[in-house]
């Protein structure tokens, strides 16, 4: 049979639930400026299922020829032109497959172009957002965005587009040939239509609930699974393993009761759709051969017009299908233009300056921010800082501490007040120069699939093996390092998974060192630490943080005694500000603060 595509699509993928795009025109004439790209490529491909619907039109034509061919009274059999007929039948299955190959070939080499350019204008918006759309987005859908959702792009492109294309041709191309061979057998094979669609809506209404039901249990699955297998820990200290068990035991039931209605629901449109084609081929041949009785129409146009009615009823009940994969695939690209559509980082200004000495001065004067209009989470905040001089920041958690390192890393921008670094507005500064000045040294490690080697050059790319081991061992990392298997060549696993929290800490901290900054700022730098390697730390960042401005966010209290400045943040201001004896002396908040701490 010709029209090989598509054959019999699961029932499954029909009535899957798919997420509707609010704006198909407008998503589907974005998604065209990325196929202009490969546009030639598209132009060929259109070309290539054009002749390949064409071959495939003409094939039950010639079947048709050929049935003639055989004398139904005599018995006579026209050899010389039925072997002219079956060789020209053969060139076109030749034509058919070739075809076929050339526009599978072509879209998948273009169809992952197209992705490529997608998938890179994504990640390339990503490094421009400001860190304000991280901080309101979950990193899960960001990242489902750039795989999932773009990777559904790339199905529909390689596949769903060029199907629909010879769907359409086939439709139409096949209904125009049943009406030239005989109106009164189109009319016979379309009663049956009318069946199609009544079926296809009467089993979509119940399967669609049901698969949407089946997603809802599999996400209640997943979601378990992963508490467990996080928490087998907890589970394994309380004992809690046959609680565990019935759990899961209970949602896995529920999830395959589901998933088999749905599964058998969505099972029986095929077989409904085979008896309701075969309906319609019994009505087509049975007027077909009270025609052919009357010698109203030969056997052979009979057997050419049933084929055409099969061509015409396949690609009929395949459009449905493929237009949920498409209209997923939108939605899909809407997730990713909405990124896409994101504001960026404000450019520097024309006259932005450059840094070629940096001294250390900061000043914030009457500072105010918030995350939104409506909260304000620093008010009014002032305070200067002298070159080379190391600053605590203490107070309760959200009192603000980290939204001043935000602020003063231009992470973010003060909604009034006035920012200064060495006498100049940091606005007035490139970003991407100023934001070199800093060397950061977050609660929160981050490290890459990598050597150690490669990891703690990251804070400086151009350094040497011999730079990056002093680094490591001014942060004490230099001992637990060498004791793997390659030493500074070792591969970290994931994000650090086969250190201790405190031994990631150590070569955040390392890094930091090798980056040389000249404003160091530690957010809770020690927090996962113990005690002994605390002190053998404080010794190295103390070396560091002499000639630099220092800027330290802690909650533990004996780890910034010796800062030359000590501010007190409370519900966004400064509460207080001085050094540790100072502080003591007044008796204030900080002073509560650290005999809460050491009173014992």
């Amino acid at each position: 049979m010709p029209g090989r595509r598509g054959g019999r699509r699961r029932g499954a993928a029909r009535f899957a639930p798919v997420e509707k795009p609010r704006n198909m025109k407008k998503t589907l004439r974005r998604l065209w400026n990325f196929f202009a790209q490969e546009k030639k490529a598209l132009i060929t491909v259109s070309g290539f299922v054009i002749a390949d619907a064409l071959v495939s039109l003409l094939i039950p034509y010639f079947i048709g020829l050929a049935v003639n061919q055989i004398g139904m009274r005599t018995g006579a059999v026209n050899f010389p032109i039925l072997i002219k007929i079956l060789l020209v039948l053969g060139l076109f299955y030749m034509m058919d497959g070739l075809l076929t190959l050339l526009q599978g070939w072509i879209m998948a080499s273009s169809g992952q172009k197209i992705v490529m350019s997608l998938r890179k204008s994504m990640f390339l918006k990503l490094q421009k957002l400001p860190i304000a759309f991280f901080d309101r987005n979950h990193h899960g859908d960001i990242m489902s965005r750039l795989t999932n959702d773009i990777e559904n792009i790339d199905v529909t492109i390689s596949q769903s587009t060029v199907e629909l294309m010879n769907d359409m041709i086939m439709i139409v191309g096949s209904l125009a040939l049943m009406i030239w061979i005989s109106p009164l057998l189109t009319l016979a094979s379309l009663i049956m239509v009318p069946l199609v669609f009544i079926l296809t809506k009467t089993i979509a209404s119940r399967t669609t609930r049901l698969f949407v039901d089946q997603q809802r249990e599999l996400g209640t699955l997943n979601g378990q699974i992963e508490e467990s297998v996080q928490g087998l820990n907890v589970i394994k200290a309380f004992s809690h393993e046959n609680e565990a068990i019935r759990d899961f035991s209970a949602i896995n039931k529920r999830l395959t009761d589901v998933g088999m209605k749905a599964q058998v629901w969505s099972g029986y449109m095929m077989p409904l759709m085979n008896v309701i084609n075969n309906l319609g081929f019994t009505a087509v041949a049975s007027v077909g051969g009270f025609l052919a009785v009357k010698g109203m129409i030969t056997v052979g146009m009979i057997a050419s017009f049933l084929t055409y009615s099969r061509q015409f009823s396949r690609p009929l009940n395949d459009v449905a299908s493929i237009f949920n994969t498409l209209q997923s695939a939108v939605a899909g690209a809407e997730r990713v233009f909405e990124i896409l559509d994101e504001r960026e980082e404000p450019d520097d200004r024309t006259n932005a300056k450059g840094i070629s000495v940096f001294k250390g001065r900061i000043v914030f004067d009457d500072v105010s921010f918030g995350y939104t209009s409506d909260h304000p989470i620093l008010k009014h905040v002032s305070f200067r800082v002298n070159p080379g001089e190391s600053i605590a920041l203490v107070g309760p958690t959200g009192a603000g501490k980290t939204t001043i390192i935000n602020l003063l890393t231009r992470f973010y921008d003060s909604d009034s007040g006035t920012i200064l670094a060495d006498g100049v507005d940091i606005t007035d500064y490139r970003r991407s120069e100023y934001r070199g000045l800093f060397g950061i040294v977050l609660q929160d490690t981050y490290l890459f699939h990598g050597s150690f080697l490669e990891n703690l050059r990251y804070g400086k790319l151009d350094a040497t093996e011999e730079e990056v081991i002093n680094a490591a061992r001014t942060a004490d990392a230099d001992s637990f390092i060498r004791k793997t298997e390659k030493g500074y060549h070792s591969v970290l696993q994931g994000n650090g998974d086969n250190l201790s929290e405190g031994q990631k800490q150590l070569l955040t901290i390392a890094r930091a060192f090798l980056s040389d900054p000249a404003v160091l700022i530690l957010d809770e730098a020690t927090s996962h630490v113990d005690t002994q390697t605390e002190q053998k730390i404080q010794k190295g960042m103390a070396r560091l943080m002499k000639g630099r401005t220092s800027f330290i966010i802690a909650h533990r209290l004996s780890t910034i005694k010796n800062a030359d400045k000590i501010l007190v943040v409370e519900d966004g201001e400064i509460a207080e500000q001085g050094t540790h004896q100072e502080l003591l002396k007044k008796h204030g908040i900080y002073y509560e603060m650290f005999m809460d701490q050491f009173s014992g």
